[in-house]
């Protein structure tokens, strides 16, 4: 019966969905609200919206709305149910990046609540005598944790900036970690992929798959309760119920267990940070991102500062001559990026030098149209810091125009694979984020700075590139993704494709990607990139490798009147929601 209720649901909700949609071009013949020439169409509604990949976290979002809740009450209920539907990324034991526009209040935050090293830590601790590094121990053993900030981020974020009640945006979670939820197609795909991993901890084997030890499939009912009971006590007592107290010595003791080196005293002093925002503007638009110890918003404006000495929009889009100057545009700012970036708090980052008009003029100078530029020409001499594509990202902007732009992690798909008994939370290995030591590959053969070196209270660097996007200074855009290296250019083409192609935000977000980080000197594109322009590349010099997709962003965008949504199609499961499509399926009642 639950079964034929949930696909009932979803049947209501795409009529209504439909309905709206033609009931939006009905009322505004004169200014189409679909563009029929356009070869996607982003969900349309009014209300606000909310985009991510995972349908049960998009009703919770549009209901915290429904009920008189902004984009931040939105954005945290979302935040704490992808920790239940999304376990591979989704998460209370992680961190990452927020990024807050109070509209009424005309400000602009950035939260950084990404996970720091443990009091214990030191920049040998994973070395090894033979001059290398004991990666089996940062990926699979509590030993690769960082101390977790996404419970700080996020209580937060709301107590500052939300309106609702603590428990107004955690209930849902407990409920559908309590009640269960129908796991799709694309969560059982991941656990099965993930079993063999997740085998070697049987708190996770009890937690994510059959009593039997049989795996999931599509339709069936999962339950969470050890962390239904978790998100209770963190309800109940917020920031203190994780941090300090029982769930805290639980987390300890399970970390300790699996080898792990953070104390009680590592849980109580974590505070989530606010830092200056990164930002850029391009004509009519301003561009707000994160800032270190992320290295997306610093090279998301360089990359654009660049951008504007060339003639994209006549060029036209994925067109080899337009594909040259971000590729050029792209080299630079990873270059950059391997030498200069880590956490503000310990390394001194040059954000005005990367981020001003006069270096991108000097850059954009040097790129000689027709002719591929040599990585060995401006390389600083490190290479970059491998991060895991296992993140998420969520959007949304309610009907005031505030809006929110999330993107957090566990770094691995499930993390470290283990779980800390008694708790329901899955331990991050974000200590692979740092540079275990300077100068030895990671396994994707890539190797670290010493900016980004491992100390005690230190954040790793991170690609995560949570940005928004003003219109004559009104709020206009929310964009993110996961992806690793790649979140960044991913980023990128969908600011580039809105901004500069004035594509609509789902053609924007579906149109085909490249990928450049300056070591390797390879240019990856998707498979929507044709073989003329490859063969065009080629020409000019460029190596060319076709790739697998390329991020995964989930946006939504606020034209004054409509809410537009788009979530990417290169990953399953995923979607956007508007609140009043969201009322004509559900009504009043919590999904």
């Amino acid at each position: 019966m639950k079964r034929i209720l949930e696909r009932w649901r979803s049947i209501k909700l795409v009529c209504a969905t439909l309905m709206l949609t033609c009931t939006l071009v009905t009322q505004a013949a004169d200014q189409p609200i679909i563009d029929y020439a356009a070869p996607f169409h982003p969900t349309v509604g009014q209300g606000g919206m909310v985009a991510s990949e995972d349908p049960v976290a998009n009703r919770i979002g549009a209901y915290v709305l429904a009920k008189g809740g902004n984009a931040v009450d939105a954005a945290v209920a979302m935040g704490f149910a992808l920790a239940v539907t999304l376990p591979k990324a989704g998460n209370i034991g992680g961190g990452g990046f927020m990024m807050i526009h109070d509209n009424q209040h005309q400000r602009t935050v950035a939260l950084d609540y990404r996970e720091t090293a443990p009091a214990k830590a030191s920049a040998d601790m994973y070395w090894t005598s033979d001059g290398g590094v004991d990666k089996k121990a940062i990926w699979f053993t509590g030993k690769g944790a960082a101390v977790p900030g996404t419970v700080a981020g996020l209580l937060t974020a709301q107590e500052k900036y939300g309106r609702l009640s603590r428990a107004d945006v955690l209930n849902p979670a407990i409920d559908i970690a309590e009640k269960g939820f129908v796991v799709s197609a694309a969560l059982a795909s991941s656990l099965e992929a993930a079993k063999k991993r997740l085998q070697r901890c049987p708190d996770s084997m009890k937690m994510l798959f059959h009593d039997d030890g049989t795996s999931y499939r599509p339709g069936e009912i999962m339950r969470r309760p050890l962390l239904a009971a978790t998100l209770r006590v963190i309800r109940d007592k917020g920031v203190d119920g994780f941090y300090r107290g029982e769930i805290a010595r639980r987390l300890v003791d399970g970390i300790k267990e699996h080898g792990g080196l953070i104390t009680m005293g590592d849980l109580a002093a974590y505070k989530a940070i606010e830092r200056p925002v990164i930002w850029g503007e391009y004509g009519d638009y301003q561009v707000a991102s994160m800032p270190p110890p992320s290295s997306g918003g610093v090279h998301l404006i360089q990359m654009l500062n660049i951008l504007q000495y060339f003639p994209l929009k006549a060029l036209g889009p994925n067109r080899a001559a337009s594909m040259q100057p971000m590729i050029e545009a792209m080299r630079y700012a990873y270059a950059d990026r391997s030498k200069y970036l880590g956490d503000p708090d310990f390394v001194q980052v040059p954000v005005k030098a990367l981020t001003s008009k006069a270096y991108a003029a000097a850059i954009a100078k040097a790129i000689k149209p027709g002719i591929a530029g040599r990585s060995a020409d401006i390389a600083p001499g490190r290479w970059l810091p491998h991060e895991s594509p296992q993140t998420t990202h969520f959007s949304v902007i309610d009907k005031d125009g505030n809006m929110v732009a999330n993107t957090y992690t566990l770094n691995f798909s499930y993390g470290s694979g283990h779980t800390a008994a008694g708790t329901g939370i899955l331990l991050n290995n974000e200590m692979d984020d740092f540079s275990a030591r300077p100068g030895v590959p990671n396994a994707y053969g890539l190797v670290g700075s010493s900016a980004n070196a491992i100390a005690p209270g230190k954040r790793p660097l991170s690609s995560m590139t949570p940005t928004l996007v003003f219109r004559h200074h009104k709020p206009w855009l929310a964009t993110g993704s996961p992806g690793g290296s790649v979140i960044i250019t991913s980023v990128l083409h969908v600011v580039v494709n809105t901004l500069f192609y004035d594509m609509n935000i789902a053609s924007a977000t579906a149109w085909p990607r490249f990928h450049h980080q300056w070591l390797p000197d390879v240019v990856r594109v998707e498979p929507g990139i044709s073989e003329d322009t490859v063969e065009r590349l080629k020409a000019m010099g460029y190596q060319v490798k076709r790739s697998r997709t390329l991020g995964n962003t989930q946006s939504v965008m606020f034209d004054g009147r409509y809410f537009y949504g788009a979530s990417d199609p290169r990953r399953p499961g995923g979607g956007a929601l508007a609140v009043d499509a969201w009322k004509q399926t559900f009504g009043s009642r919590q999904p």
